[in-house]
C-alpha cells in the first residue's frame, strides 16, 4: 500500500542517515544526495553516531543483534524532522521492521513507530514531498536502472527513480529483462551462499549490459557494489553509478 503523502509538509530541516555501505564504499553518493537536498533549500543534519540500520543481522535471523543496533539509531533523531535515507532497503528496514523489532517493549515500540513515520527514501522524498521538477543538463546519457528487490517491494523506489530520470532532458532509460530479480547481494546472503550469489549477480550483470546502456544506476549501495565487482572480475568496463550521484551530475545547473 502506498503511503499517504497528503499530510506530509515540506520541512525546513531533515536528518540524513547515510547507511554504512554509502559511508564506507561510496561516500561521494552521500555528499551528492546532501547537495540535492540543500539545493532545494533544506537544512541537512548528519548525526555522527549513526552506524548500520541493523538489516543484515535482521534478515539473517539475528533479532537480538539487530535490536541492539537499531536501538542506538532510535536515539539519534530527537527533533520531529524527516529522516532521509539514500537506500530503499535500509529505509524499508527502518520504516517497516523497526516497530516489529521492538514489539515486546511498549516504550521502544512507540519510539520506533514514531520514527518509522518520518523515514523517507531519498528519491521518494524528492518526488513526493519536495515535488522537484528538474530539466537536466541535456547531456546525453543512455542508462538502465537497477533497484534492490526489497526496495521495490517495501518502498516502491523503482517508481520514484523512474519519475526523476524521466524529467531529465537527454537521458534515455532502457528496460532490462530481469528488472525485478535480485542481484544476489542480500546482506549476508552473499557471504553465506557465495556460489548462488555469484550466479545471480552474473545474470543481473548480463541483463543490464544487454540493454545496450552506457552504464546502470542504482540507489542501493549493496547492489551497486555486488554488480560492479562482478563486472570488475570479468574485466568488463561496463559499470554502475549511485543514482544520487547521477542526478546531481545531470542537474548541477538547476536553480531552486
Amino acid at each position: 500500500m502506498e503511503r499517504d503523502y497528503s499530510q506530509v509538509r515540506r520541512p525546513g530541516d531533515v536528518y540524513f542517515f547515510a547507511t554504512c555501505l554509502v559511508d564506507l564504499f561510496c561516500p561521494e553518493a552521500g555528499m551528492d544526495a546532501i547537495q540535492l537536498l540543500e539545493r532545494e533549500g533544506i537544512r541537512v543534519h548528519f548525526p555522527e553516531d549513526q552506524t548500520c540500520c541493523g538489516q543484515p543481522a535482521y534478515t539473517s535471523g539475528y533479532a537480538d543483534e539487530a535490536r541492539a543496533v537499531a536501538k542506538v539509531q532510535l536515539g539519534l533523531f530527537p527533533n520531529d524532522w524527516p529522516v532521509i535515507v539514500p537506500s530503499g532497503s535500509c529505509a524499508g528496514m527502518m520504516r517497516h521492521h523497526y516497530p516489529k523489532l521492538f514489539a515486546e517493549d511498549a516504550t521502544l515500540k512507540a519510539k520506533a513507530e514514531a520514527l518509522s513515520e518520518r523515514v523517507f527514501e531519498l528519491t521518494e522524498f524528492l518526488v513526493k514531498v519536495l515535488k522537484v521538477n528538474w530539466q537536466g543538463s541535456g547531456k546525453p546519457a543512455k542508462l538502465t536502472l537497477h533497484t534492490s528487490c526489497s526496495a521495490r517491494r517495501e518502498m516502491g523506489t523503482h517508481l520514484h527513480a523512474r519519475e526523476l530520470l524521466g524529467q531529465l532532458a537527454g537521458v534515455e532509460v532502457l528496460q532490462q529483462s530481469h528488472e525485478s530479480e535480485c542481484c544476489g547481494f542480500g546482506g549476508t546472503f552473499a557471504v553465506r551462499q557465495p556460489a548462488i550469489s555469484a550466479a545471480m549477480a552474473g545474470d543481473k550483470a548480463d541483463a543490464l549490459k544487454e540493454t545496450g546502456a552506457e552504464k546502470f544506476v542504482s540507489a542501493d549501495g549493496g547492489c551497486l557494489m555486488n554488480i560492479d565487482k562482478t563486472l570488475e572480475k570479468r574485466r568488463d568496463s561496463f559499470r554502475g553509478q549511485h543514482l544520487a550521484s547521477f542526478l546531481w551530475q545531470q542537474t548541477q545547473g538547476e536553480k531552486r
